[in-house]
């Protein structure tokens, strides 16, 4: 096959990123605060990505730094054009995360966070994160609006210049292979118990934030954010991690999710500014597209 070709099926296979697209209505959007951290969470239970983060991260140390620096270029290559992305530095962030681990059998094994399995575990975990959202808080889906989403996806992995020898051809095969790292790979990895340790013991202060005023805040924000953090997981996450579910708070999650899924609170987010609805990313790339 000629270069040409190959890069005509690249294309074929796949749908553009832009204002038309469902990846860019969602993934920017401020409601996905609603979610808590699944992506993170499931990111870290992947024991080669866990590792890397243990070893080469300041997530311990500060979390929020971790955060601060790692999100914005992801959404700047969603929200980029095709020739004016950050999926190349993205991708270059991670060229020295690589080292060594012991497997629970006592061998040792090689890291690296560019190793094309590794690295596309990292995207699709984005990729479900804009498909549970929308279908969970936004409005229910449908099977069209999700295989769009996915072909969208593939777009954007490619932008990061990592082989997409992983990336299944089709939504239906992006569902099974879904569902056999749920079932079959994922690990409750310290990295990943460390990020949702909260759930049970409560945020610590956060830093120029006084301790007395925590001490009133984190009354209500603490069972808030084990709510939606737990909940937002996957019941084989939750599993895992140890983390306490019960039938009741599945039918309080239902019912909460539903509220935000209704058509007056749709009605009234849909009017509000674009700079209240979206990240600073997202509307950076419609006002560049505009």
């Amino acid at each position: 096959m000629t270069e040409l070709a190959q890069n005509n099926t690249e294309v074929d296979d796949a749908l553009p990123l832009g204002p038309q697209s469902l990846v860019w209505r969602y993934f920017g959007d401020n409601r996905m605060y609603l979610i808590g951290p699944r992506p993170a969470v499931l990111q870290n239970m992947l024991a080669e990505l866990g590792q890397g983060v243990l070893d080469h991260s300041v997530f311990f140390s500060d979390t929020a730094a971790r955060v601060k620096r790692s999100l914005p270029p992801i959404f700047m290559t969603v929200y980029g054009s095709e020739d004016d992305n950050e999926g190349f530095n993205v991708r270059d962030f991670h060229h020295n995360i690589k080292g060594e681990m012991t497997l629970p059998d006592g061998r040792v094994s090689r890291y690296h966070a560019l190793d094309p399995e590794t690295y596309f575990w990292a995207h699709a975990t984005f990729v479900e994160q804009v498909l549970y959202f929308a279908d969970t808080f936004v409005k229910k889906l449908s099977r069209e609006e999700k295989e769009r989403i996915y072909l969208e996806s593939k777009t954007w992995y490619r932008r990061y210049g990592v082989s997409d020898r992983p990336m299944p051809a089709t939504y239906a095969e992006f569902e099974k292979y879904w569902q056999r790292m749920l079932d079959d790979v994922l690990v409750a990895h310290s990295t990943a118990k460390y990020g949702v340790g909260y759930v049970t013991k409560g945020f610590p202060c956060p830093k120029g934030v006084h301790p007395l005023v925590w001490r009133v805040l984190s009354v209500g924000f603490n069972p808030l954010a084990a709510f939606l953090t737990t909940g937002g997981l996957p019941p084989q996450a939750r599993q895992l991690l140890g983390l306490p579910w019960s039938e009741r708070q599945e039918r309080r999650y239902q019912r909460f999710a539903a509220f935000w899924r209704s058509r007056p609170v749709n009605w009234l987010w849909d009017r509000l500014p674009m700079s209240v609805r979206y990240n600073k990313f997202a509307q950076r790339g419609y006002a560049n597209a505009a």
